[in-house]
């Protein structure tokens, strides 16, 4: 078993019939707890119903809430979903809502300190208050996985290459990481030509590329490996890149080899795209069932 934190937002999702609880660390947490793992989640919510839901939801799935800080000023987060005909989300997050005023207390400092790995994205960078406390946070933390997540108009360029300066391992989608090349003046044509590019810029040896449906490349410790994704039917893609991330970590934390642990993070990604919402129960045996198929 290892031991993580997972820092930044927490929300609800707004679909246009229903609303769910969501926001990538929770998301990533709720899915590294059901493989076996200890999580936490560093955040903050308003005190107010929807944020009392939150962390029974979390409560419910045993992940340690004792980093969730309550904000009297501002609200806990929602965000309206927007679904393209293939399922593909698109998101429009107000600010400011409480998580972006995540203050760095001492339970936030050690749940940083004491975790295997500590896990943040770029959205929760897009205030100056929480991303204060994310860089604070990053001089505590053991192995630090940067999970690229831009959301126009919520990130910079500087803010992204500190980030990704701090990280031991960075996941992409494929529009994310040639876009980021792109601020960095790049001259990279290929993917692979510009994971290295990024990998040399970064000082950072392992890096993820997420391809929806077309599979993921996983650069691990000057290699590549690959996988072409598994065929399903995309009912919507929301967490769908949370619980790939959380499974790869999960299996390469506990030194699975590099492409079976690529293997089972697009399996994973495959099937939660192939169910509602962003945090469906997903057994090993759906899993091994899928791989097998291919």
């Amino acid at each position: 078993m290892i031991k993580v934190s997972c820092f930044g937002e927490v929300l609800w999702d707004v679909f246009p019939t229903h609303k769910k609880i969501g926001g990538a660390p929770l998301n990533v947490a709720v899915r590294m707890k059901s493989m076996g793992n200890e999580t936490s989640v560093i955040s903050r919510i308003g005190d107010d119903e929807d944020g009392k839901k939150i962390v029974n939801f979390l409560k419910d799935n045993q992940v340690d809430t004792s980093g969730i800080q309550v904000d009297s000023q501002y609200k806990t987060s929602t965000v309206e979903v927007t679904l393209d005909q293939n399922g593909a989300a698109s998101y429009e997050i107000v600010h400011p809502r409480a998580w972006d005023k995540i203050e760095c207390t001492p339970t936030a400092i050690a749940l940083a300190k004491s975790a295997d790995a500590f896990i943040f994205g770029s959205l929760s960078s897009r205030d100056a208050i929480t991303r204060t406390t994310l860089y604070e946070l990053l001089k505590w933390a053991n192995y630090k996985i940067f999970d690229v997540n831009l959301r126009p108009p919520y990130y910079n360029a500087e803010v992204l290459h500190h980030l990704m300066n701090e990280a031991d391992l960075i996941k992409f989608n494929d529009e994310e990481i040639f876009e980021i090349a792109r601020l960095m003046h790049s001259n990279a044509q290929t993917l692979e030509e510009t994971i290295v590019f990024i990998a040399e810029k970064t000082h950072t040896d392992c890096i993820c590329v997420t391809k929806g449906g077309a599979g993921a490349v996983l650069f691990f410790e000057g290699k590549f490996y690959y996988n072409s994704g598994y065929k399903v039917t995309v009912v919507d893609t929301v967490g769908a890149g949370d619980s790939f991330l959380a499974t790869l970590i999960s299996k390469i934390m506990k030194q699975t080899a590099p492409q079976e642990a690529l293997n089972y993070a697009c399996a994973m990604g495959a099937l939660v795209a192939s169910n509602e919402g962003a945090n469906p129960i997903i057994n090993e045996e759906e899993l091994t069932q899928l791989m097998g198929m291919s």
